[in-house]
């Protein structure tokens, strides 16, 4: 089967397993209002915002507890696709990189801030000067990659504290705020910005602990864009809530999605795009994981279709072995990788790549060493994130197959995440890349300088992979402005991705967005991936600024 033939296959695969009995249970219905039409335009009815259990009024874009619709109300300079890395322009119109260290960016002219006041680049450093200030706001670590801004007229230059290419899409995603206003702000770390103004498509209208609404804001730079003329943000969005009461856009996973959201109305689509890579995490510092003829043998051992299709009802792609997510990051792939890097079970050659490692079947079966002791392995999970779970059943019982002795330690999240960043597993379950930027995604997945000593913290890599070739060509690529060569080297990533395996990726992690194109329409989609479904961050500003009204 051709790597386009079985992607087209499960694209067009039907959710399977079991359904949701949705239809015979009755809920008030918070965001009646959803899809009304009104004298501006057409309202929204949106889960992007939850409560916990209700709404705490807190706008502050750099607050750990912010509403996320701040980053709706204040705007950055660009907004990453993270589908494929492409930066798109918002308060600054372009910006270059003349050289590693340098990225110079032209602020957009015209822009009002909601309060009427013109904006300008002193905003823009105002805003940057505030977060080196106060370090707890910088929550990217903008200034971990800046050393100095000079703004002249129109231009912001950012000057690195290092040659760093990739920088680029952590520097210019920052919310922009307005210093007339923040300068005035006695402690902005614990600011709640109860009535915040910015310079983005909404500002806020009424707001009370069940319920909220953002309202157009009339002279928004593009407000020919925007198609909601409101949008109502309730604080609970249950999976009910979502079917029953019409909403617009949701991003929620719903089991038989087909069965329960689709038929729900006419109008309803759906798009589940990869974001993430889901991979066993080999613990490179214990025989035999560190010997890569074991993890190839892990790797050919299993069958990665069934693996996703029970894992995730048959929503996502099997993944393959060169480390992109794909099809997001197709153009970067290695055309010289066999069958795109995707691995087909193969028993027959698992089997010798395990004997390579010391490991052969005895008479009954079993995988066993020299001395004729079974393996036994026990595979990682978080407790309660049931995808994850099914899919390492799935995997335990190929491995049992194949004559393995598999044991599932399901932890709570917290145990879970310090047992595998501080190398305390034999296999775990993980999940990597979705960042947008090709050497982010390598390079905390393969990178050495978080390869730290099993007991300490690791912060990335935790299967604590270390290979001076990757290393070198992660710095080479960590500076270097030219994309064919940037093609040049995510090529050797993969090849060495492929040889080596410090992971075995299985399934592609979805990104769960239900759209209804009853009242809007042009949403992203496989055919026009121009934004993930993502609820969260700036994304839903590329979102917001592209789907149209449907009449």
């Amino acid at each position: 089967m051709t790597l386009h033939t079985r992607r087209t296959r499960r694209r067009l695969a039907l959710a399977v397993g079991a359904g949701v009995t949705l239809a015979l249970l009755a809920t008030g219905c918070t965001g009646s209002a959803g899809g009304s039409a009104t004298s501006g335009g057409t309202t929204m009815l949106a889960a992007m915002d939850n409560g916990s259990p209700t709404f705490t009024r807190n706008f502050n874009p750099y607050s750990a507890s912010k509403r996320t619709t701040a980053t709706v109300i204040y705007e950055p300079l660009f907004v990453t696709n993270t589908l494929d890395g492409t930066l798109v322009p918002f308060l600054g119109t372009e910006y270059t990189q003349p050289d590693a260290s340098t990225i110079v960016v032209t602020v957009r002219d015209g822009v009002t801030w909601q309060d009427g006041e013109a904006f300008t680049a002193d905003d823009v450093a105002y805003t940057y000067q505030l977060i080196k200030d106060n370090a707890s706001l910088d929550t990217t670590g903008v200034w971990q990659n800046v050393a100095s801004i000079d703004v002249a007229d129109s231009t912001v230059t950012f000057h690195l504290s290092s040659q760093n290419v990739p920088a680029v899409s952590i520097v210019l995603n920052v919310p922009i705020v307005p210093k007339h206003i923040w300068e005035s702000v006695t402690d902005p770390v614990t600011y709640t910005d109860e009535d915040p103004i910015g310079t983005g498509p909404y500002e806020l209208g009424d707001f009370n602990e069940n319920q909220y609404t953002l309202t157009k804001y009339a002279d928004y730079w593009q407000a020919d864009k925007v198609a909601a003329s409101e949008i109502i943000l309730p604080a609970s969005n249950t999976q009910l809530d979502v079917v029953n009461n019409g909403y617009d856009w949701a991003y929620a996973y719903m089991s038989d999605v087909e069965n329960t959201w689709v038929s729900a109305s006419d109008g309803n689509t759906y798009w589940f795009p990869p974001g993430g890579t889901i991979a066993l995490l080999p613990n490179l510092t214990k025989a035999p994981y560190n010997d890569v003829n074991f993890r190839q043998g892990l790797s050919l051992a299993l069958d990665r279709t069934k693996i996703a299709d029970v894992a995730e009802e048959s929503y996502v792609d099997p993944a393959g072995t060169s480390g992109l997510l794909l099809p997001n990051q197709e153009a970067w792939l290695d055309p010289s990788l066999p069958n795109g890097g995707e691995v087909d079970q193969d028993t027959t050659a698992a089997l010798a790549a395990f004997a390579k490692a010391g490991y052969t079947q005895d008479a009954s079966g079993k995988l066993v060493d020299s001395t004729g002791t079974q393996f036994a392995v026990t595979i990682s999970t978080v407790n309660g994130w049931t995808d994850w779970l099914r899919g390492v059943q799935e995997v335990q019982r190929q491995l049992e197959a194949i004559g393995m002795a598999v044991t599932v330690d399901q932890p709570q999240q917290a145990a879970f995440e310090q047992a595998r960043a501080q190398g305390d597993f034999d296999l775990a379950m993980g999940s990597f890349g979705g960042t947008g930027s090709l050497y982010n995604d390598f390079n905390q997945l393969m990178s050495s300088e978080f390869a730290v000593p099993v007991g300490e913290t690791a912060s990335a890599n935790f299967q604590r992979y270390s290979s001076a070739e990757a290393d070198a060509a992660l710095a080479e690529l960590k500076v270097t402005v030219d994309e064919d060569a940037q093609k040049e080297i995510g090529y050797q990533l993969q090849q060495i991705m492929t040889a080596d395996l410090p992971v075995v990726p299985l399934f592609y992690g979805g990104l769960w967005g239900l759209f209804s194109n009853t009242n809007f329409t042009n949403w992203p989609s496989a055919d026009n991936p121009y934004a993930t479904p993502a609820t969260w961050g700036a994304n839903p500003l590329l979102i917001l600024t592209t789907i149209t009204a449907a009449n």
